[in-house]
């Protein structure tokens, strides 16, 4: 119910997506951190219905943790905000918690009143170790810090776009009430492409995509999937750090439309066995000097031998990181062949098997898609490890590379040996931050049975660490 009392920030959708596309502006062009920063600290100030500041950030699985600072305080105190970070699954210990959050200005959203409250904004944070520098439990900062050098020294900007799949089911806590439950009902079984105007689906994706709209996504197309109930919903490509909060905040809106709904979101890889698991298709390519240098009209599939050197690289480690891009005990349900699996490492135009495909494309879209990413990974993880390989990693010397067919791991035990044992992985993340994640994986693994069966284990679902639930992991 409104209140006359009350004169907090409401605007017509139009007019966010019109600020929003400015400030997103802003961020591509690369205007300087100190101007961007000048920018939304004038208007704060002179916003008089912007209440609160909801600063968000990732811990190392990939959870979205968000604060509400009240916007007269982080006027004054934005270059001094702290945190316990021994709080946060995979940061620091307690004997050294203390951390701080930097705001990324750049990263600046109005954001629609109806799902986030009126008289708000959002903005991403980013994590800074004691002595100033970029946490490295944050993989944010390190893939910002990677792009940044990228650009910085060779030239280069790092693009991505996501195709994230998801489903929708019966229930406003059907994820937290799996272990009661024992099922996931669907709201819609009509099928690819295929849901009427006005049912669940179709009206829970139309709102999805006016919010992402607002919120200066440029949505490309939406659409119901081929397993019942099952979504996704594209928008256009981006710089990679942008993409990433683009991906946090895509599942986000998802998780706020349907609990409006009464209706659960979820971003499980394969909740429903039997029909096909949600997948997030990571598209990338690489700009130098406004040109995609992936492009090659005369190469082979039209992509350039730069290209497919970083598909080499990329099959090369394809074991190494599988547990990066398949995240949780239940990932690995998904690769399953029988389901348009993309669980060989190799690379083809035509075969969806393969962990990565080149499409169609010309010199705008031209891209390499790395399809054997679940969409419960860490995104900015995720990013961070495709493109820090596809340029830098190692070239395996295997015979027939891009079509010897090799597998990826059936089970998340075998891809932490793999990812344990991989030097590349370690020159990626650090011994130490490698070493939690690892721990945290291995945790998670260790809650479920350890051979995965027909059917979807209670425990995969409830110590999921994208369902949490504090109380239930406190006892471990």
């Amino acid at each position: 119910m409104s209140n006359p009392l009350h004169n907090f920030l409401s605007l017509p959708y139009a007019e966010l997506e019109e600020r929003n596309l400015k400030i997103k502006e802003q961020r591509t062009k690369r205007v300087s951190p100190d101007k961007i920063r000048e920018d939304r600290l004038k208007a704060l100030t002179d916003e008089k219905g912007i209440k609160a500041v909801t600063l968000m950030f990732s811990d190392l699985e990939g959870r979205l943790h968000m604060l509400d600072y009240d916007k007269k305080f982080l006027l004054k105190s934005w270059d001094n905000l702290t945190f316990d970070g021994s709080s946060i699954r995979g940061f620091t210990a307690q004997r050294e918690s203390d951390l701080r959050l930097g705001v990324d200005w750049g990263a600046f959203y109005y954001a629609p009143a109806d799902y986030f409250g009126s008289g708000k904004a959002l903005v991403f944070g980013e994590v800074i170790d004691k002595d100033g520098s970029p946490y490295m439990g944050d993989m944010r900062a390190v893939l910002k810090q990677f792009s940044g050098e990228q650009n910085k020294k060779h030239g280069l900007t790092l693009n991505a776009a996501n195709e994230i799949e998801g489903f929708l089911f019966q229930g406003a806590d059907a994820e937290r009430n799996y272990s009661t439950t024992g099922k996931f009902e669907y709201v819609n079984t009509g099928g690819y492409y295929h849901c009427l105007p006005g049912d669940p689906l179709r009206t829970f994706i139309d709102r999805v995509a006016e919010v992402q709209r607002a919120m200066g996504f440029q949505n490309e197309k939406d659409h119901p999937e081929v397993a019942p109930s099952q979504f996704e919903i594209n928008y256009g490509y981006g710089e990679v750090v942008s993409a990433a909060d683009q991906i946090q905040l895509y599942k986000l809106i998802c998780r706020q439309v349907a609990n409006s709904m009464g209706l659960t979101a979820s971003f499980l890889p394969k909740p429903v066995v039997g029909v096909n698991g949600s997948g997030m298709h990571t598209n990338v390519s690489v700009m130098k000097n406004g040109k995609n240098i992936f492009w090659d009209p005369k190469g082979e599939e039209k992509i350039s031998k730069y290209a497919w050197e970083f598909v080499d690289r990329i099959l090369s480690s394809g074991n190494d990181l599988c547990v990066m891009l398949n995240a949780s005990v239940n990932a690995y349900r998904r690769l399953d062949p029988h389901f348009e699996a993309p669980n060989q490492i190799i690379a083809s135009a035509v075969d969806r098997g393969s962990m990565v495909r080149i499409p169609i494309g010309n010199e705008k879209s031209s891209r390499v898609e790395v399809r054997s990413v679940g969409p419960d990974a860490n995104p900015y993880m995720v990013l961070y490890s495709v493109f820090k390989t596809g340029l830098e990693g190692p070239t395996a010397k295997v015979a027939n590379l891009r079509t010897a067919k090799r597998y990826l791991p059936d089970n998340i035990y075998d891809a932490l040996e793999n990812f344990d044992k991989s030097d590349w992985t370690t020159t990626m993340l650090g011994k130490d931050v490698k070493g939690r994640y690892s721990d945290l994986k291995r945790a998670s693994a260790d809650r479920c049975a350890r051979a995965l069966g027909t059917i979807v284990k209670p425990a995969e679902v409830q110590f999921h660490h994208e369902v949490y639930n504090q109380f239930l992991w406190n006892q471990f």
